[in-house]
């Protein structure tokens, strides 16, 4: 990818995610990127091509992420740790605003951009179960498919404001109840007893990159 390409790309989603999609105009993305709108234009005709790419460029690098984290030699339960620690902080940094506004003014970038994630979240954790198997960490007996279907549409639901508005729970607080309800319903005993070692890392509110 051209350097100034991923240049944009980086700064637009940055922006995108601090400010939400309508309330943001290519010229304020010049400006923040001190950038003059004749280079701007040169790589994307308008604000609606700029936001279908950063929604692809963010994809991608979510795919790099879970790639990196899958040749980094973990085992299947410190795999799912690190993943989970990195979508809460991805969330916690995230307005809402873009979400709301991806959905209700960009439909279609909505519904390809999060039917591609929930998938690609689907196959990642499907990996994950049946490297928990052969491991010797996860049952024998689970449903794969299922549960990690399940898995995924949990972590969709916690994501939901207004499931939990009326609630007072930090985020940080129901991701660690989520991931540990799953963990436990799929490991075994030797599985248990390791996660229950790794517990500490459980912290979804530490800051540290």
């Amino acid at each position: 990818m051209d350097s100034k390409v991923e240049e944009i790309l980086q700064a637009s989603l940055d922006i995108f995610r601090r400010y939400g999609i309508r309330s943001v105009s290519m010229d304020d993305i010049c400006r923040e990127m001190r950038m003059s709108k004749k280079t701007m234009y040169k790589y994307f005709s308008n604000k609606q091509n700029l936001l279908k790419h950063t929604l692809e460029y963010q994809r991608q690098q979510d795919e790099k992420r879970y790639d990196e984290l899958a040749r980094s030699g973990y085992n299947a339960i410190d795999t799912l740790l690190e993943v989970s620690k990195w979508i809460n902080k991805e969330i916690k940094g995230l307005n809402p605003s873009m979400l709301f506004d991806l959905q209700k003014y960009h439909p279609e970038l909505y519904r390809d951009f999060f039917g591609v994630k929930r998938e690609m979240a689907f196959e990642r954790i499907k990996k994950n179960m049946e490297q928990g198997i052969s491991e010797g960490l996860y049952r024998t007996d689970v449903n794969i498919d299922l549960v990690s279907r399940l898995y995924v549409k949990k972590i969709e639901d916690i994501h939901d404001s207004e499931a939990f508005m009326n609630q007072d729970y930090p985020f940080e607080t129901l991701f660690s109840v989520m991931f540990e309800n799953h963990i436990r319903g799929i490991t075994n005993k030797k599985g248990t007893e390791y996660f229950l070692k790794q517990k500490e890392k459980l912290n979804f509110s530490d800051e540290e990159d």
